[in-house]
């Protein structure tokens, strides 16, 4: 499956899961599918929730610094791919 880079992880929060990743390039819509690839960091997890500003939003754009709950432990500098079908 072809991805598209399109952005890299700035925080992340281990007690809730989360990662704050800074989108460079394209778009981030709920239901995209993301791989999170870094120095030890290798997995896919699909958007269920996104928060710019501790506020739901169903899209985020270049800019911007978006909440996700991930399923697996990121790390800052991590890159965020986006898998298309």
């Amino acid at each position: 499956m072809p991805e598209q880079l399109v952005g890299t992880v700035v925080h992340y929060f281990k007690g809730p899961s989360v990662a704050v990743v800074r989108v460079a390039e394209g778009t981030l819509a709920v239901g995209d599918r993301l791989r999170f690839h870094g120095h030890t960091t290798d997995f896919t997890a699909q958007i269920a929730s996104m928060e710019v500003n501790h506020q739901k939003v169903p899209l985020a754009k270049v800019g911007d610094e978006v909440a996700i709950q991930v399923t697996d432990r990121t790390r800052q500098h991590d890159q965020v791919f986006k898998v298309t079908p």
